[in-house]
């Protein structure tokens, strides 16, 4: 039985990668039917003056709430998301699928 436990606990580590992924798809394929990264994307080109009013107020507000911590807060979550959802990767490709890894024009 130990030794079946092992094998499983070192299966997960050596795949866990791998599972994340899977997961995450399992995810966005039900809920949006396409990479979240994706709708992001889309929403930010089509609403830029909305999301960054809504950035700056939620910068504003988390200012008030932990101002003490709201320079490293603010910093990663401006690298997470401005790295993350809009320049890292692939390029954008508006109502991009998953499968699509260009869109002719």
């Amino acid at each position: 039985m130990k030794s079946l436990l092992v094998a499983i606990w070192q299966w997960l580590i050596k795949n866990k990668g791998n599972l994340m992924i899977d997961l995450y798809k399992w995810l966005w394929s039900r809920v949006g039917g396409r990479p979240w990264t994706y709708i992001l994307r889309d929403t930010y080109h089509k609403f830029e003056v909305l999301w960054l009013i809504g950035l700056v107020a939620v910068g504003a507000v988390l200012g008030h709430w932990f101002w003490s911590y709201i320079f490293w807060i603010l910093l990663t979550f401006a690298v997470g998301y401005i790295g993350g959802h809009l320049f890292w990767g692939k390029d954008w490709i508006p109502g991009q699928r998953a499968d699509d890894t260009e869109q002719k024009k």
